[in-house]
C-alpha cells in the first residue's frame, strides 16, 4: 500500500501519536515514510491538497501514498503494512474486521487519547539525524 514517498500526517502534540511516529521510525529501516505534524504548515497544505478537513483538533492519523489519502484505521493498517515483515501480517489480520468496527475502535481511542496518554504544549521536534524525514 505504500510507496517510496509515503507521508504520515500526525497530531504533533499527542503523546500517543508521537509514540506511534517513533515506533514507525524504529521499524522503517528502508526509510519509506516521511512525516509532518497535522498542525504544521506542510501538514495543513497537504490536507488541503487532498481535500481533507483541517480541524482545530485532529482526530486521525493520515497516510498519503500513491496519490491517495487514508484516514483512521485504514491509515494505521496501511502504515503497518508498509513496514513489512511481521507488521504486514498484523495489518492483514486487522483488515479482516469490517471498517465500521475498526473505525469505531479507532475513534474511541482518538477521543480519549489526550486523557489516557497526555499531550504536549508544542509539536515534537525530530533529532538532527531524523530531520530530513520530516516536512
Amino acid at each position: 500500500m505504500t510507496d517510496a514517498s509515503a507521508i504520515i500526517l500526525f497530531d504533533g502534540v499527542c503523546n500517543l501519536c508521537n509514540g506511534f511516529v517513533q515506533f514507525v521510525i524504529r521499524h522503517d529501516a528502508a526509510g519509506r515514510f516521511r512525516f509532518a505534524a497535522l498542525q504544521s504548515a506542510a501538514g495543513q497544505a497537504l490536507l488541503r491538497q487532498h481535500q481533507l478537513p483541517t480541524p482545530a483538533e485532529p482526530d486521525s492519523v493520515v497516510l498519503l501514498t500513491n496519490g491517495q489519502a487514508y484516514t483512521h484505521s485504514a491509515a494505521a493498517l496501511g502504515i503497518l503494512h508498509g513496514l513489512g515483515g511481521g507488521w504486514r501480517w498484523l495489518a492483514r489480520l486487522g483488515w479482516v474486521f469490517p471498517r465500521p468496527l475498526r473505525d469505531a475502535v479507532y475513534r474511541l481511542i482518538a477521543r480519549y487519547r489526550y486523557r489516557w496518554f497526555g499531550r504536549q504544549d508544542a509539536c515534537w521536534l525530530p533529532t538532527p539525524e531524523l530531520r530530513a524525514r520530516f516536512l
